[in-house]
């Protein structure tokens, strides 16, 4: 039912990520907005606040991509058994292209995590994002995997949707 779950969330995904256009991952939909902007190194940093601010910001699509993979990243770090990443580890690869195959490389990532749990382990406690909860279970985990994928692809494709409508 999990897999099957994610399966559904990731080919409503789809639908936005092939219509993605460059100019959509950064295009602020509020004067009171989180984006990504590009250091002078290079690298893109997103708009971070340790406590949510008042009004909470509207992300733009570039924000919230970074941010599934941020969580995303982390998730697959703690299912792996790895020492997991800190927030300004994950780095977004910029808009566009390079965002929409991150993510789908994401997925590939994900997939065999998934694909590599016995059904006994479903079981096991899972140690994030509920720091080693014992009413937990990694089944919890891949639930809620399942359920921010499935907010986060409604975020970006209502952006994607407002943008649309408001170009025209």
């Amino acid at each position: 039912m999990l897999r099957w779950q994610f399966d559904l969330t990731w080919s409503l995904f789809e639908y936005h990520l092939e219509r993605l256009e460059p100019g959509d991952f950064l295009w602020e939909p509020a004067s009171i907005c989180w984006t990504m902007r590009q250091a002078s190194d290079g690298t893109w940093v997103p708009d971070w606040a340790d406590a949510e601010p008042d009004p909470v910001p509207v992300p733009t699509i570039g924000w919230v991509s970074w941010h599934i993979g941020w969580w995303w990243s982390v998730t697959i770090d703690h299912a792996r058994g790895r020492e997991p990443r800190g927030r300004t580890e994950i780095v977004w690869p910029g808009g566009g292209k390079a965002a929409i195959e991150w993510l789908r490389g994401l997925r590939d990532d994900w997939l065999a995590v998934l694909d590599g749990l016995a059904d006994t382990e479903l079981d096991a406690t899972a140690r994030f994002p509920w720091q080693d909860d014992p009413q937990y279970t990694v089944a919890h985990m891949v639930g809620w995997v399942n359920a921010e994928l499935m907010k986060n692809v409604t975020e970006i494709g209502q952006l994607r949707l407002l943008r649309a409508a408001s170009s025209g």
